[in-house]
């Protein structure tokens, strides 16, 4: 009887669907959210890398200069 009791707190199903809407609008704006941060994650992670790359290929061509000049 207590389990039941619990579970009812958890399920609520609505017998006017129109309680649905207000869900449905904020679970919209939340996965456009959602979506836009993931796509600006990426492309900082994207800007991140290229600049790491550039590092990189600096360094080494110091590293190789300074091989050539020994």
């Amino acid at each position: 009887m207590l389990e039941s009791y619990i579970m009812s707190l958890f399920l609520y199903f609505p017998e006017d669907k129109t309680e649905y809407i207000p869900a449905a609008i904020s679970f919209t704006i939340f996965f456009i959210l959602c979506v836009l941060t993931f796509r600006f994650i990426l492309r900082v992670s994207n800007r991140q890398a290229i600049k790491a790359k550039e590092l990189e290929d600096q360094i080494m061509n110091e590293i190789n200069s300074s091989e050539k000049n020994s």
